[in-house]
């Protein structure tokens, strides 16, 4: 995984002011140093200067970026975020078409690739990824991104310059380049947060290349093209059949992401899902007389708070300590303290740009930091659930039903702190809904499904717009942020091509949450896993966090010129934090209840405070 970042304009001649411009680029690679700590490089034509950071994963020695290459006698550059898992078999056919190749590297496969088919070849990459490339003959520059969205990759227009980075922190690094939130941003923050709507940048001005889409810009113009969209197709598998390539395609994605010329790992939680990936990974590194590396993640006697409800049932290390046996791994436990639960609460907001999922997220950062002393590369569970339907809120009848996203349904918490000329100001449910309505207008649908099947396709749409999403960009800002590449090998677009066609009564297999999976991983998982209750990430439920975290916000507020304190009611917030919180009835997903809205409120005055935000209300 890398860092990419860049700016582009028909009109300049930025060799007339050469030392300027590089600086500018060396700007933009200094701040996403962390997604590319081993080597770094720039690129600058005319009309075009690129900038890249590099973790090296596939070929070390010759992976160098920018990558150029001559076409038509003119500069042909690339700089790439990502894996492409399917690099051998499109580097084969390019050779039988006569290709010639300088290095291993995936990055020299998209190159040459785009320059015998142009910016078709996009459609025939399996992987995660976020590309610019530079056509100096053409004078265009191109932006790709992946179809699910697991790499970032964001832009804005300053004047007639196309500005973008992988990190949106790498846009102000462009001269004029400014962090603004106006009314738009305080809706992203408050009334979706901490998601964001799909193609924004929060931040005015500032977009993002939408999942599944390309971006051209030269002389002609901006343009903006969808290479790939999700269709609702009937299902014509039976259910044997259905188990069958459910299991092949899952096998086949890890194997295809376990594609690394260094050692890989696993994150282990002992559910279904992270068990299945570990146990595939386990049992193809044996064969290779290999063993594999596995991770689990908890809380400083967590064994000793912890309360289980609805949304989280059971503690994992018991059942992590069943897949290691299982599976014979080398296992890390590793836990995470209450200091630094809330000192990475600042550093989560520096690694996503953002107010983010709190505590879920900065513990995620603290385990990553860990992980990544000793691996470069790890593979994950997440997308299962959103995917094959495990979530209550495909379950349950109010979820369901509602009118909004089912994960977010009452909106009081969001509102229940604010001032009150903030709340007229921003009619928070309103942009909610918009934002939802959206998305269900978007639903790909199948003429003649009855109404029961076709709002399950929204649900399933509105979870990889959104839900999937949010915690996509945890996992990649987490991870990144360290230096430490995570794969996804649910998010592979095959099985969520098929996934989504597939009949309910199939995805819940004898009225089994996630009965399909379970039935497709039967032969790499003891029953007792296979069937174990879903329970989410894990969070910590000692009393000394939620008091420590009550006593930060009290000090943050009681500074004056602290910025929350523009958007916040002072006598609102003392009587939210003197209340119980109630863990069984969060505010978004599953893990997000009442300690969670305050260090929320941390993170959100930390970041208008340390970004410089100037707020246009």
């Amino acid at each position: 995984m890398c860092g990419i970042a860049g700016f582009s304009n028909p009109g300049e001649q930025y060799h007339r002011k050469k030392e300027s411009w590089i600086k500018v680029l060396d700007d933009m690679n200094r701040i996403q140093k962390h997604r590319g700590p081993d080597d770094e490089g720039t690129y600058l034509d005319d009309e075009c200067g690129l900038a890249h950071v590099r973790l090296s994963i596939i070929d070390l020695k010759n992976g160098h970026q920018p990558m150029i290459r001559q076409k038509d006698r003119k500069g042909c550059a690339v700089i790439f975020n990502g894996e492409i898992y399917n690099m051998k078999s499109l580097r084969n056919e390019l050779e039988r078409k006569g290709a010639k190749f300088q290095t291993t590297s995936d990055t020299e496969v998209i190159l040459v690739g785009y320059m015998r088919y142009g910016a078709a070849f996009v459609e025939k990459l399996n992987g995660i990824f976020s590309i610019a490339i530079w056509d100096g003959a053409l004078k265009k520059l191109y932006l790709f991104r992946d179809r699910l969205g697991v790499k970032p990759l964001f832009y804005t227009m300053k004047r007639n310059t196309l500005v973008f980075s992988s990190e949106l922190k790498g846009l102000f690094q462009y001269p004029g380049v400014e962090p603004v939130i106006d009314r738009e941003g305080l809706g992203e923050v408050f009334g979706l947060g901490p998601a964001k709507s799909y193609g924004k940048g929060v931040f005015q001005g500032i977009r993002e290349v939408l999942p599944g889409h390309l971006i051209e810009y030269g002389k002609e113009g901006w343009k903006d093209h969808a290479y790939w969209k999700l269709e609702a197709k009937p299902h014509e598998d039976s259910v044997k059949e259905t188990i069958e390539k459910t299991s092949w395609l899952v096998h086949d994605a890890v194997r295809m992401q376990m594609l690394s010329d260094i050692p890989i790992c696993t994150f282990l939680s002992g559910g279904v899902d992270s068990s299945l990936v570990t146990s595939i990974c386990a049992k193809t590194l044996k064969k290779e007389g290999k063993q594999l590396d596995t991770f689990s993640f908890d809380f400083q006697n967590n064994h000793q708070y912890f309360q289980a409800n609805s949304f989280q049932p059971s503690e994992d290390r018991p059942w992590v300590e069943k897949m290691v046996t299982y599976s014979g791994t080398n296992h890390t436990f590793l836990e995470c303290g209450n200091m630094d639960l809330i000192s990475d609460l600042y550093r989560a907001v520096d690694a996503r740009d953002l107010p983010c999922m709190a505590d879920v997220e900065s513990s995620m950062l603290y385990f990553c930091s860990l992980v990544a002393k000793s691996h470069k590369v790890t593979l994950t569970g997440e997308c299962a659930d959103e995917i094959f339907g495990g979530y209550p809120w495909f379950h349950k009848k109010e979820c369901f039903e509602a009118d909004n996203f089912p994960w977010s349904m009452d909106m009081e918490p969001r509102k229940m702190l604010l001032r009150d000329d903030i709340l007229k100001m921003i009619d928070l449910e309103s942009y909610s809904r918009e934002a939802y309505q959206k998305t269900i207008d978007e639903t790909p649908k199948l003429y003649g499904e009855d109404s029961t099947e076709s709002r399950r396709r929204e649900i399933s749409y509105l979870n990889l717009r959104w839900f999937m999403v949010t915690l996509l960009d945890r996992m990649d800002r987490t991870s990144m942020y360290s230096g430490l590449e995570a794969r996804v090998p649910f998010a592979d677009h095959r099985i969520v091509e098929y996934l989504y066609n597939v009949p309910w009564k199939i995805k819940c297999l004898n009225g089994e949450a996630k009965g399909l999976l379970r039935a497709a991983g039967k032969e790499d998982l003891p029953p007792e896993v296979l069937y174990r209750r879903k329970s989410p990430y894990p969070k910590t439920y000692d009393p000394d966090y939620e008091r420590m975290l009550s006593e930060e916000l009290r000090r943050v507020m009681a500074k004056g010129e602290a910025p929350i304190n523009q958007l916040t009611d002072k006598k609102k917030v003392e009587k939210f934090l003197e209340s119980p919180k109630d863990y069984g009835k969060p505010w978004y997903g599953q893990l997000m209840a009442g300690p969670q809205m305050t260090a929320y409120l941390l993170q959100v005055n930390y970041w208008l405070e340390h970004y410089k935000i100037r707020l246009n209300l």
